[in-house]
């Protein structure tokens, strides 16, 4: 699964040539514990061009009576997406790109929870396929919500969890985010784990366990802490 990831990238204009991003240009602020029920950037494919928006985590389908649902949907199995009332229909019409560069996850020692750091060996930022909705709250507006997908653990990630978040190419990104009910096939070849080889680990401090703290601490190896 994916619980909480960071987004920290060195240049956000950097965005823009890769995923053809139209004008005007979303700015914010580099995250380095994102939980569920916080705003992350996501990018979704609109009329007039690819779009930077900010997006609640936490999938609310249009048809829930309650917004607390939606920390029941922070991810979503690809191998299901397709048969799920919240997500099918979602499917080939609602797709975004989560941006990141890392994941956490914890490691079970007795009664206590080790966070550890993935990331990619290279340092590049990256993106997880998602789906998005739109729910309307009770004051009448319009919220927008995302979830990330995730698909069996690879080598690395396995000792720890069975499930990790997908991790896409630049090419698997533009192809997910062009998704129509036509390519829906293809687009579900995508959803697979990261090769092992490509990533790294290590623990990090205990502070990450706080939704609330959002600082450089959370991502420094333990042992720099």
């Amino acid at each position: 699964m994916c619980g909480r990831y960071t987004y920290y990238p060195g240049e956000f204009s950097d965005l823009r040539i890769p995923f053809k991003l139209a004008e005007p240009f979303l700015q914010f602020k580099q995250r380095f514990n994102i939980a569920p029920g916080q705003t992350a950037p996501i990018i979704v494919a609109k009329e007039d061009g690819n779009i930077l928006e900010m997006y609640r985590w936490g999938l609310i389908p249009g048809w829930a009576k309650e917004a607390s649902i939606g920390y029941k949907m922070i991810n979503a199995r690809s191998e299901t997406i397709t048969e799920k009332e919240s997500f099918k229909r979602l499917v080939g019409n609602r797709h975004c790109l989560v941006l990141a560069n890392g994941f956490f996850e914890w490691r079970k020692e007795g009664k206590q929870k080790i966070p550890l750091h993935f990331k990619l060996k290279s340092g590049a930022s990256f993106t997880f396929p998602g789906l998005w909705d739109s729910w309307k709250q009770p004051d009448g507006s319009i919220l927008r919500t995302f979830t990330v997908l995730t698909t069996a653990s690879n080598d690395l990630v396995k000792p720890i969890h069975d499930r990790m978040p997908v991790i896409l190419s630049e090419e698997a990104a533009q192809t997910w985010l062009a998704c129509i009910p036509e390519t829906v096939p293809d687009c579900l070849e995508l959803l697979k784990p990261y090769p092992a080889d490509l990533m790294e680990v290590y623990e990090v401090s205990p502070i990450v366990n706080n939704g609330k703290i959002d600082s450089p601490e959370c991502i420094k190896p333990l042992a720099a802490a």
